[in-house]
């Protein structure tokens, strides 16, 4: 076996047991039982237990850029806008792991706004910003810089989801997704170029 094939598949039994049982629960040992090598010879694919943990958020960010890209295009601005938040909530609750992990956890190689964000290190929020501009080139927006508002819809969208995993609401998953729409829509209305 190729050893592409191999970091492929050391890499799918790490995302398992991630999904599974979060970062805790992936470790060397595991990802060699399930791959049927040892746990040392992790290491020829994966310099540490921290760099595939970095490679599994890596790839869900560029996972979920790819399908944020997908709905940027053509329509209403504002309406595809709004698409990326909700797909953001759809990702965040379908890999709750990946989401505590990636956001919720201080992490050495996490990006920092906002020099990481406008030198266009972030997959997620380029494309959050590409549609803060056009919708400001538009005059759908106001007048602003572009990472400043995106970043103020990323940090309301990862608030409110923050708080549901943690437990802030008494909603069920419904009652949340209603209540997180009615709450970007009035975000987006203060937004508005007036």
């Amino acid at each position: 076996m190729s050893a592409a094939a191999t970091a492929d598949r050391i890499l799918r039994a790490a995302r398992t047991l991630f999904e599974r049982g979060g970062a805790q629960a992936v470790t060397m040992r595991r990802i060699g039982d399930a791959v049927g090598i040892t746990p040392m010879a992790i290491y020829r694919h994966f310099r540490n237990r921290e760099a595939l943990l970095q490679r599994i958020c890596d790839d869900s960010f560029e996972q979920i850029a790819r399908h944020w890209s997908a709905r940027s295009a053509g329509g209403d601005v504002i309406a595809r806008l709004l698409a990326t938040q909700r797909i953001y909530l759809d990702y965040a609750l379908a890999h709750p792991h990946l989401f505590d992990h990636a956001f919720s956890m201080r992490r050495e190689r996490a990006r920092r706004f906002p020099e990481d964000f406008r030198a266009r290190l972030s997959p997620t929020l380029n494309v959050v910003a590409d549609l803060v501009a056009e919708a400001q080139r538009a005059g759908r927006l106001r007048e602003g810089d572009a990472w400043d508002l995106a970043m103020t819809l990323w940090g309301h969208t990862h608030g409110l989801i923050a708080l549901y995993r943690a437990g802030r609401f008494s909603y069920g998953e419904a009652e949340f997704r209603a209540f997180y729409d009615a709450s970007l829509d009035r975000l987006l209305h203060g937004l508005l170029a007036g």
